[in-house]
């Protein structure tokens, strides 16, 4: 009796569905990287970039449920940034509805959808780290898109 107890949680264990860890901060960024000190120019900083991919972030992921949209497995891009007093902003700009996940230097998750009601994602930090965003630019409703990550100090 007690080796079919063990063999149904062993069963149950492997067949019960389990979050991914799909979205990895650790992967070279799709789009490069760059290292941003306060006061940087050009402000905007502007990275073209391909939003999107096949790992839905609500469904596939444990990250935080305001996080959504289909992003990639590695991050799209990375910003190594040394803080000063302004504010640190990411925001994207598409022709589509797109998405924002950053990895902020505190190891803790950061997500929008839509702060302007336009379609167009935007992560403000008011006092940011130094230290290293991994940024993903999803896109609502799947598939991919082209898209524009702006890095700001500008609110």
């Amino acid at each position: 009796m007690k080796s079919i107890v063990c063999g149904l949680a062993l069963a149950a264990a492997v067949l019960s569905p389990a979050v991914a860890h799909a979205q990895n901060a650790g992967l070279t960024a799709n789009f490069g990287e760059i290292r941003l000190n306060a006061g940087f120019t050009p402000d905007p900083y502007r990275v073209s970039i391909t939003a999107g991919g096949s790992i839905d972030a609500y469904t596939d992921t444990d990250l935080p449920g305001a996080c959504v949209g289909n992003i990639s497995a590695a991050p799209d891009f990375e910003v190594t940034y040394s803080a000063g007093g302004l504010p640190l902003v990411f925001r994207t700009r598409s022709s589509t509805d797109t998405t924002l996940i950053i990895n902020g230097p505190d190891g803790r998750w950061y997500c929008d959808d839509d702060s302007w009601g336009d379609g167009d994602a935007e992560v403000r930090f008011n006092r940011p780290q130094s230290g290293t965003y991994d940024v993903w630019v999803g896109t609502f409703g799947g598939g991919t898109a082209a898209a524009t990550l702006l890095i700001t100090e500008t609110p």
